[in-house]
Order: structure tokens, then C-alpha cells, then sequence
């Protein structure tokens, strides 16, 4: 317990040093080991606990959590963030090509339209999840992260909760796919793929499938950028306990 406090005050007083740049991180888990490798007398008066420590961090995961949600889950949270935007299915990109060529453009645009806004529609499904998983983490979970890369929330995450997730998305990717017609505009453009000579032995993904995975993708993508930002953005910590634990 005592080296836990020892290690937890260590990374607090070090925080500041480190940057958003990996390799600064890295710099900074190394001077936290050659600390914690010493004898424990001069950090004696660090005061963090393993308690206040998973308090902070929880609070750090909600505040992530809900900015992740709020951005991903609205008009054009997907669509026009180029980094977790929903593209055709990589076998169907030459073909895209070859359809804007012939004025399909319409066609093409609607249906990238219809997945995206799929994907935000479910969205908002993801935070009782997340904060299922954030309830479930244990004082060791919590001090594997605080310790971690700086994703390590969201991989934890990602393997705690992705099972979840993806039930969680099937229903409400399907009634969105219903809603924007998307299964129906992916079939014109299956039609057409399907006149390419290396269509049988190379054949498209199943929409529903493709648009929930790349939804999650992109959930989790963000969430690595919200976990990053509090880590080492002083003004992403928005409450006193944040400022004190990720000082």
C-alpha cells in the first residue's frame, strides 16, 4: 500500500513535466521509475491516495466520456470529422471512383451520407456502457491506467466494453439504416460491383456489420483523444479534482 502512495505521488509531482508528446511520455515513465526504485524518505510528505487517485481518474472518464459522446453523437459528429468519418468499404473505392466518373455522384454521396448519420444516430448508446465499465474498474484497474500509456483508459475500455457496445449498436445501426435507406442505396452499389471480374472472389462486407465496427472505430478514437487531452492539457481539467490528481 505504502509504495501504491509512494508511486501514485510520484506520477503527481511529475505531471507536470509531461507532454502530449509520446516520446515525452516515455521520458516521463522513465524518471517515474528511477524515482519510485529509491528509498521512499524524500516524497515522504506526498499525500495523493490510492483513493483520490481513482477518484480523479473516474471523474476524468466521465468528463471524456461525456465529451466523446456529445461530439460523435450529433449532426455531422461522424460526417465531417475527417479522422472517424464512414467511407465506402475499401473493396468498393475503385468502383467509387468509376461511378463519379459516370455521374453517380448523387448516389455515392447519399449513401456515405446515410452511414454516418447512422453511426451518430447510435452514438448516444455508448455512455451507460462506458459508465457501466467505468463502475466496474477496480482500485488496480485504476492504477494500471494512471500508471499507463496515454490511451490506457481506452483500451481498457475497448476491451472491457466492446462486446456491449456492438449489441448495444446492432439494433440501433439497423433502424437507422432502415431510416436513411441505406441498405437499399449499398445494394445499387453492390449491383454495380458486382459487374467487376474479381467481384466473386473478393466480395463486399455485410453494411450492417461495416457500419457498426466502424462506428465503434471511430467512439473510440475520439475517447483516445478526450483521455489524451486531459492528461496533459491543463485546461481540459475542468474541476478541482482533476487539477489536483493530473497536476
Amino acid at each position: 500500500m505504502r509504495r501504491s502512495i509512494i508511486v501514485f505521488g510520484a506520477v503527481a509531482c511529475l505531471g507536470a513535466l509531461a507532454s502530449p508528446a509520446h516520446a515525452n511520455f516515455s521520458w516521463f515513465k522513465n524518471k517515474l521509475r528511477n524515482l519510485t526504485d529509491q528509498p521512499s524518505g524524500g516524497i515522504e510528505n506526498i499525500k495523493l491516495s490510492d483513493t483520490k487517485i481513482g477518484q480523479g481518474l473516474k471523474e476524468a472518464l466521465k468528463v471524456g466520456i461525456n465529451n466523446t459522446v456529445s461530439q460523435v453523437g450529433r449532426t455531422d459528429g461522424y460526417l465531417k470529422n475527417e479522422t472517424i468519418m464512414l467511407r465506402l468499404p475499401e473493396k468498393l473505392r475503385t468502383l467509387e471512383k468509376g461511378l463519379r466518373m459516370v455521374g453517380f455522384d448523387k448516389e455515392v454521396d447519399e449513401f456515405v451520407l446515410s452511414m454516418n448519420r447512422a453511426a451518430e444516430n447510435a452514438a448516444p448508446r455508448a455512455r451507460d456502457i462506458f459508465l457501466d465499465s467505468l463502475f466496474e474498474m477496480t482500485i488496480e484497474d485504476a492504477q494500471k491506467i494512471y500508471r499507463g500509456d496515454p490511451t490506457a483508459a481506452t483500451d481498457y475500455f475497448r476491451k472491457n466494453s466492446y462486446d456491449r457496445l456492438y449489441q448495444s449498436f446492432q439494433p440501433s445501426v439497423q433502424e437507422s439504416l432502415e431510416k436513411y435507406d441505406v441498405t437499399a442505396k449499398y445494394q445499387i452499389l453492390l449491383d454495380k460491383y458486382a459487374s467487376l471480374p474479381l467481384a466473386k472472389k473478393f466480395p463486399a462486407p455485410g453494411i450492417d456489420e461495416y457500419v457498426v465496427n466502424k462506428s465503434l472505430d471511430g467512439l473510440f478514437t475520439v475517447l483516445g483523444e478526450q483521455e489524451q487531452k486531459i492528461r496533459t492539457d491543463p485546461a481540459a481539467r475542468v474541476t478541482d479534482l482533476l487539477r489536483e490528481v493530473f497536476q
